[in-house]
């Protein structure tokens, strides 16, 4: 019996998310109250419907009180033995309050703050879900992500990912835009060289190989790769040892177009070698 709580920001993209994980055979419920849990839990397990084995459930801030606490609420719920794994989805709350202006819907929490203010809402919600993030199993922060680029990293995160196993992100992304605030590794390729001052490679990505091998042309450049890989062969078995279930790495170099994606694509190869599920995104390799 498997069992996903979906749980995050209003407006982060859970509704997306469910429909991801749905994709790939999930049997999903949508804002399910706290306290059916347990019961709901206790049914799949006992049904023989092999349907609902693996199963995906929405639990936020519109399933409960605004003044309980939702992790309690999850806590309580999941006794007795019963196992889940919680999928976080959280943003910025300037991209949360710009795609509520955008959408015109009304915040869950709207009634309870002064003057309906959607930024007051959107910080209300942030502290009463606090727990709850802080104990989640994957945490991803979509201020950045398209709605595509959300369903991929669901779908990479849960399509593939046995039992106990720590599933690995490798993710690109532009300093110039911020460090992605799920990440748990952050590397800065900013000190190699820079194919953007090349004309030919400028407008090319780390995609074409003609920018990977400018990049990893200089012995500096491989030197720093070999030293990131010897750090994450060391490193990775201890996050695995102690209960990890999701290792997100960055690397970062100014815009995330070149020497960011270079050096993602060469360690998404190496953890594929050495037999890590890992999946590998680039998150500003379209911006302007």
């Amino acid at each position: 019996m498997e069992l996903l709580i979906i749980s995050g920001m209003s407006g982060a993209g859970k509704s997306t998310a469910l429909r991801a994980v749905e994709d790939i055979g999930y049997y999903c419920v949508d804002n399910m109250p706290p306290m059916l849990l347990g019961k709901f839990y206790d049914l799949c397990q006992q049904s023989n419907d092999k349907r609902m084995k693996k199963c995906a459930v929405v639990i936020d801030i519109r399933s409960t009180s605004a003044l309980t606490n939702l992790y309690e609420d999850i806590q309580k719920n999941s006794s007795h033995g019963r196992k889940f794994k919680i999928l976080f989805l959280d943003a910025k709350v300037e991209t949360l309050i710009t795609r509520f202006k955008e959408t015109r819907r009304t915040h869950p929490l709207a009634d309870i703050v002064e003057d309906r203010s959607v930024e007051k809402a959107v910080n209300r919600e942030k502290v009463l879900l606090d727990l709850v993030k802080s104990h989640a199993d994957y945490i991803v922060d979509t201020t950045y992500m398209s709605l595509k680029q959300l369903r991929e990293r669901v779908i990479g995160l849960f399509s593939t990912n046995p039992s106990g196993s720590m599933k690995v992100s490798v993710m690109s992304f532009g300093f110039k835009y911020g460090i992605p605030l799920e990440a748990d590794v952050v590397f800065d390729a900013r000190c190699l060289i820079n194919p953007y001052y090349i004309p030919e490679l400028k407008n090319l990505t780390g995609l074409d190989k003609s920018v990977r091998e400018y990049v990893m042309k200089e012995e500096t450049s491989q030197m720093f790769l070999e030293k990131i890989l010897s750090m994450l062969d060391f490193s990775l078995p201890l996050y695995q040892k102690e209960g990890k279930s999701e290792l997100v790495i960055a690397v970062g170099c100014t815009g995330g177009k070149h020497r960011s994606v270079t050096l993602a694509r060469k360690i998404h190869s190496h953890l594929h070698e050495e037999g890590y599920p890992v999946i590998i995104s680039h998150r500003d390799i379209n911006k302007q």
